[in-house]
């Protein structure tokens, strides 16, 4: 048995409940307060602060008044809201750095480009500026609608005339329920020249109308890289992006050093957040190649940068900077308006000024007709006037005599009761004989005047050509040439778009790489003398492996007897006051196998790569190098080969010399090689017993040198090689009588 609700309860599902009031919520949100109307560019916060501050007779040549005063009567009159939203939307309107033609002229402190709020509104003070009077010009004249407030105790306007484009100008960002707007600022002078474009030829295509509009102007300025493509692209759909990057200059500071000097910044970007960012990347060391960030601002933007040092590229300073902080912003492009009849919809560029001119189109039409009326009033009390004039003296007996005059003067004259009200209304001092020449031509004045609005109004050609010469005085107005309308972003191309290196990042200086024999690995500062390192303290029952010069930004080859090469980077590297790392920390580096070698991998570095079973061919340095922990598998072995051997190939060398465990020697031509990044290579030498005990390149020109053993350490040289030349995998000859026992050239 259900129980009966109580009076007043509505028994409802819950879920109905709710999506009704959402959708209730919604429809507010995106049709009163977060997407600007096509029309005026406004929203409802926006247009009743400045209705508010125009009832307050705030314009340009008045006194301005107190800003708690205007929200005093916006959140009273107009817009039941807090009055800290109120207060912030009017502030916004005022900074010149917010929005590209202020509408609001403000007096005290109204925030800063650093993100300093402004100061309360007890503080400071405003009126209106010429565009915000431009955009309520003709508000009057019954050329918008009017809607009651909220208490229904006044009206205030549902748009306004809109003589300055302000939806474009200044643009516009908000976020509804399921949808967002974001419209980009644009130079005035161009959107007037577009919209002259297409009342000339409404045909005119985008690509005519960006030729003469070519995209956003921001009011903080800076540098836009977006490709033309993708900005006709934005601009026909309603939807994309705009790169936009600050404004920066090489100043030479004298003695071959120079700095950065950035101008101008992002729009929307907080200077003081930006720097904050710059100096978080110096300190986390994520850019070496950058000293110091300092602002030395005044009323103008002024961030040096200092490089590390001057060989540093500034191009590749920059374009890290655009890539690792807020100097290069993505702004979306999202073309969202509410239309006339209250829907929202994603316009393109060309169905945007063709909503704005079509309501000027209509205003113009409806401020004609309501000057018509005026002057069809005014008409009609200077005929009665007239015919007053005609017979003073009628009207005058009329006026002493009768007790009720006006119906006696309409009955004698044939006037309305309009015009006899008038006469009944006039002062003695009009009756001179001079004022009706003065009202005749009133009279002609007006007439040539209705003749002219009764063709405006009955002739859209009429109109197209006022409408034009209205963007003529806008442009005039804010010109190129005006302080307030020059340009102020430019468009430039990118430079290429070029991965930087690791290396780039890094600040190059000398070390000395230092491997022990169980594998830890250091990087000590500085080349210190390899033959003096007798000093390096190692763990317990371990020593020095192998010690070789590199620099900073060097990676280094890690060769283990598996066939595979690791990469460690120079950079990473412990200091070299301790005893190091462990390899395996860095790379993972099979168990049971040993380092047979590690060196820088320079650029373009050509090496001989060789196993234990005699089996080998050249690589490029640039081919073994791995980003991953896990390596570069590069020498395949066979059955128990290991591999041993890796070679420089010199300069000028075009031959190699082998020898076997069997102590024969063969010299062969380099020529004979594969070059390959990974492979089990090709027999250098033949063995009956044993394997590859050594080899080297040489050119035979130069002969074969070895040391002889003993106490004097006197090199020998063999000149003649003819004995032991050959080809590739042959098995070779004795070598030479002194070369050393244990079979190493070196």
């Amino acid at each position: 048995m259900t129980e009966t609700a109580e009076p007043g309860i509505i028994e409802t599902p819950f879920d109905a409940a709710l999506s009704e009031r959402y959708l209730v919520y919604a429809l507010s949100t995106i049709t009163a307060r977060s997407l600007p109307d096509v029309r005026d560019g406004l929203k409802p916060v926006h247009r009743r602060l400045l209705w508010a501050m125009r009832l307050l007779k705030l314009d340009p040549a008045s006194a301005p008044k107190k800003c708690a005063r205007v929200v005093g009567d916006v959140i009273g009159k107009y817009h039941p809201h807090g009055d800290t939203a109120v207060y912030d939307a009017m502030v916004r309107l005022a900074q010149d750095f917010a929005l590209r033609y202020p509408l609001v002229e403000g007096q005290g402190n109204f925030g800063n480009i650093d993100g300093d709020n402004a100061a309360a509104m007890r503080y400071t003070e405003a009126r209106l500026t010429r565009a915000a009077i431009l955009l309520m010009e003709g508000v009057d004249d019954e050329t918008v609608p009017f809607r009651p407030t909220y208490n229904g105790e006044e009206e205030e306007p549902e748009v306004f005339p809109a003589a300055f484009p302000h939806l474009l100008a200044n643009g516009a960002t908000g976020i509804a329920v399921g949808m967002a707007t974001s419209i980009p600022p644009h130079n005035v002078a161009e959107i007037a020249a577009a919209a002259t474009l297409l009342i000339d030829d409404p045909a005119a295509n985008l690509a005519d109308l960006m030729a003469l509009m070519p995209g956003p102007d921001f009011p903080t300025g800076g540098v836009i890289v977006e490709p033309r493509e993708s900005l006709i692209e934005a601009y026909a759909t309603g939807r994309g992006a705009v790169r936009l990057r600050a404004r920066w200059v090489q100043e030479d500071l004298g003695r071959g050093t120079w700095a950065i000097v950035i101008s101008e910044i992002p729009w929307a970007v907080q200077k003081s957040k930006l720097i904050e960012q710059i100096a978080q990347l110096i300190a986390d060391k994520k850019l070496p190649i950058l000293e110091d960030v300092r602002d030395e601002s005044d009323a103008h933007i002024r961030l040096v940068l200092e490089p590390k040092s001057r060989n540093v590229d500034p191009t590749q300073l920059m374009e890290s900077l655009f890539r690792l902080t807020d100097l290069e912003t993505r702004i979306s492009i999202n073309l969202n308006v509410l239309m006339p009849d209250r829907t929202p919809r994603v316009l393109g560029l060309r169905a945007l000024l063709q909503a704005w001119l079509d309501h000027r189109q209509d205003v113009l039409v409806k401020a004609s007709r309501h000057r018509l009326a005026e002057i069809a009033d005014r008409l009609e009390l200077l005929a009665g006037y007239i015919i007053a004039y005609l017979d003073l003296d009628e009207v005058i007996r009329i006026i002493r005599t009768e007790d009720e005059p006006r119906p006696v003067l309409m009955a004698r004259f044939q006037l309305t009761e309009r015009q006899a009200e008038a006469i009944l209304n006039m002062r003695l001092r009009s009756l001179r004989r001079l004022e009706e020449m003065e009202l005749r031509r009133e009279q002609e004045k007006l007439s040539a005047e209705q003749a002219d609005l009764d063709a405006l109004v009955n002739s859209t050609a009429r109109q197209r050509t006022v409408l034009k010469k209205q963007l003529a005085a806008l442009s005039k107005d804010y010109g190129r040439d005006t302080p307030l309308g020059h340009r102020r972003s430019i468009f430039a191309n990118a430079p290429q778009a070029v991965a930087l290196s690791r290396e780039s990042m890094i600040e190059r200086e000398p070390v000395t790489i230092i491997l022990s024999q169980r594998n830890w690995v250091r990087a000590q500062k500085g080349h210190a003398d390899l033959n003096a390192l007798d000093g390096l303290k190692f763990k317990e029952g371990d020593g020095l492996a192998r010690a070789f010069h590199a620099e900073t930004t060097d990676r280094i080859l890690l060769a283990a007897s598996g066939g595979r090469f690791f990469t460690l980077h120079a950079n990473d590297l412990p200091g070299g006051r301790g005893f190091g790392e462990p390899v395996t920390l860095m790379v993972d580096f099979p168990s049971g196998e040993e380092v047979i070698d590690a060196f820088p991998a320079k650029p373009g570095l050509k090496l001989l790569l060789a196993a234990s079973d005699g089996r080998g061919f050249l690589a490029n340095a640039d081919e073994l190098l791995a980003e991953t922990r896990k390596g570069r598998q590069v020498m395949n072995l066979k059955g128990d080969a290991k591999f041993t051997h890796i070679r420089v190939v010199g300069e000028g060398h075009t031959h190699v010399a082998i020898i076997g465990d069997n102590r024969k020697l063969l010299i062969f031509p380099l020529e004979g090689l594969p070059e390959m990044s990974r492979g089990q290579g090709v027999a250098l030498q033949k063995y009956k017993d044993g394997g590859l005990a050594d080899l080297i390149t040489l050119n035979p020109a130069d002969g074969l040198s070895w040391k002889l053993q003993g106490e004097s350490a006197r090199t020998r040289t063999e000149s003649d090689l003819t004995p032991w030349l050959g080809s590739r995998a042959a098995a070779g000859r004795l070598p030479p009588q002194g070369f050393p026992k244990d079979n190493r050239f070196q």
